[in-house]
């Protein structure tokens, strides 16, 4: 699996980096065909506000999109990791219970 922290208008400190990937690196048990991971902070605003995009590309679907805007970047780290786990978990489900659903009546 491909991880990718990149920031926009600001410096990816060390601290940053290892606290994204220690919260990104959970994301592939919530869905096992995860490929690559991207995450890309940016400082927006005149310095007041910052941008974090999760990107999640998987296997046969498109990548999911988290998009999180706020005033603390670990707190928006964390929003976008939660809205992944989420949006993971509803495919995986999705994809578990399509063959099993009742014939629906005509």
């Amino acid at each position: 699996m491909e991880m990718t922290i990149t920031g926009r208008h600001l410096d990816v400190t060390d601290a940053i980096r290892e606290y994204a990937q220690g919260k990104v690196a959970k994301l592939p048990r919530y869905y096992d065909r995860v490929t690559a991971i991207e995450l890309i902070a940016d400082r927006t605003d005149h310095n007041q506000h910052f941008e974090v995009e999760l990107i999640v590309k998987v296997e046969r679907a498109d990548p999911f999109v988290g998009k999180v805007v706020g005033q603390d970047l670990y707190a928006c780290i964390d929003e976008a990791v939660d809205k992944l786990e989420r949006q993971l978990t509803d495919h995986k489900e999705k994809r578990r219970n399509r063959k099993h659903q009742p014939p629906r009546p005509s």
